[in-house]
């Protein structure tokens, strides 16, 4: 008996052991990863800082996810506080503690487009895989809104991610924006706003971080523990477009955060950029979820 008892204490002993050097060799990878240099293509595009574009650039800013992060004014904020993991968003003006005082066009695009900074590291926790696929025409706009930001006072980026958050990424099964992005993929070319798929598909692309390429939904690498799985939105089994027979009814979701039945649904979901997106937008954004075919 004792010697049973020696051996299963040893075992116990080794496999803890080997844990111990798999979380640090996960977190030294996680840190050498973080501190690479990405080479990317960027060339600068034509930036007209005219009231129509600047408007649009602020539109797309408050619809497309940045403001719930950077916050309306740009300064940033906490936007994940949940246990050992800490995120506050840059402030994103020229104002204290901005980050982006010395960028020129190419850094914004650089950042957008391909989710590295302009020192060539890449960003971290930054969704620009929802922008990458951005026309030239809206991240123009979208930079051109984002130069002219007043500048204010913010607080200090930081970004403290649980170890387990580490050793995931250090080993590539959490993975940064520069690594999801084909940087070699050309933008798309103008695409009308208008109720329709090919636009629909469009609008979409800026629901790719949570909800997946395929928009299969499921956990969301890296989120906090508490974070719900981000819920399918690709045809089959569990769907939550089954819930939506018509647009008007998927509209009213987006604007107010319930299911047509009044459940509310998870505040993950960022619903104060949601609302505030066009009907054009929504729309047309149902009309290409519900074009999906069965397989995708």
């Amino acid at each position: 008996m004792k010697t049973w008892i020696r051996r299963t204490g040893g075992a116990l002993l080794v496999l803890l052991v080997l844990a111990i050097l798999a979380l640090i060799i996960g977190k030294i990878l996680g840190e050498r990863k973080l501190n690479r240099i990405v080479a990317v293509p960027v060339s600068a595009i034509p930036i007209l800082a005219s009231p129509e574009r600047i408007a649009h650039g602020r539109y797309l800013y408050d619809t497309r996810g940045c403001a719930d992060c950077h916050g309306a004014n740009g300064a940033g904020k906490t936007v994940v506080e949940d246990g050992a993991m800490l995120v506050v968003a840059p402030n994103i003006t020229s104002g204290p503690n901005g980050v982006t005082a010395r960028y020129k066009v190419v850094d914004w695009v650089r950042t957008l487009r391909h989710g590295v900074k302009p020192d060539g590291h890449p960003v971290i926790v930054m969704p620009s895989e929802d922008y990458a696929r951005l026309s030239d025409e809206d991240t123009a706009a979208l930079v051109a809104y984002l130069q002219q930001l007043a500048p204010v006072a913010g607080r200090q980026a930081l970004i403290a991610l649980p170890l387990p958050v580490e050793v995931l990424y250090g080993v590539g099964l959490i993975k940064d924006a520069a690594e999801k992005i084909d940087h070699g993929l050309a933008p798309p070319g103008p695409v009308v706003a208008a109720v329709t798929p090919a636009y629909g598909a469009y609008v979409a692309n800026s629901c790719t971080g949570c909800h997946g390429v395929q928009l299969a939904g499921g956990r969301i690498p890296g989120a906090p523990p508490s974070w719900p799985p981000a819920a399918r939105l690709a045809p089959g089994k569990d769907s939550a477009m089954a819930h939506y027979t018509n647009a008007a009814q998927f509209v009213a979701m987006m604007k107010s955060g319930r299911r047509p039945d009044g459940r509310a649904i998870s505040q993950v979901m960022p619903f104060d950029s949601l609302g505030k997106m066009s009907d054009t937008d929504m729309r047309a954004l149902y009309a290409y979820l519900s074009s999906l075919p069965a397989s995708h």
